[in-house]
């Protein structure tokens, strides 16, 4: 799993690599710039699948986010790491299409910030889902309008980089979010 001395990868804003630090460090103050990645794990229904971070995480605690987030660690390539992760997180391997890169930061009060260059990656999944319970408190399916009312009367319940990602995935990206099926549909 993930642990605060693992080795993160420094980049710049065109994503050059410039060295690698342990994870702490990287969330120390105003955030050191390193690559991420968050992804949003769709049923062939059309719902998000949405985690609560655990209590136990150092930013942004029982808040609500995205499917998925983490980071590749030194030497580890992208499509590894996504992979990696949404199996320790959630239990499952799915396919993930890579949908776009941003840089944010985050302040989270006195505890740290995410500065990142956050790759996002979407994918459908049908089965179990089996959440680690280090990483998430609760989990959810969420049609994608409900959401967008949920976010829009109580933001301050979400993740910094999850709203930002919402936002642009509803409005550059809504034709990778698999539409309901019908119920009508194989009968």
């Amino acid at each position: 799993m993930s642990d605060d001395a693992e080795r993160l990868i420094l980049v710049d804003a065109e994503d050059n690599v410039l060295g690698h630090l342990d994870k702490s460090s990287c969330h120390d103050g105003a955030g050191i710039l390193h690559r991420a990645f968050s992804l949003f794990i769709f049923n062939p229904n059309g719902e998000l699948l949405l985690q609560k971070r655990a209590a136990g995480k150092r930013l942004w605690p029982g808040y609500w986010s995205n499917s998925c987030c983490s980071h590749p660690r030194e030497g580890e390539d992208m499509a590894v790491a996504v992979q990696r992760r949404c199996e320790q997180e959630l239990g499952f391997r799915t396919a993930l299409k890579f949908l776009y890169k941003f840089e944010y930061n985050a302040q989270f009060g006195d505890l740290g910030s995410e500065h990142e260059l956050c790759s996002v990656y979407a994918g459908v999944y049908d089965g179990s889902v089996t959440v680690n319970t280090t990483e998430i408190a609760e989990w959810q399916w969420l049609q994608p309008a409900e959401l967008t009312q949920q976010l829009a009367a109580q933001p301050e319940q979400f993740t910094p980089w999850f709203k930002l990602e919402w936002q642009h995935i509803q409005k550059e990206f809504a034709d990778s979010i698999p539409a309901p099926q019908s119920p009508l549909a194989g009968a």
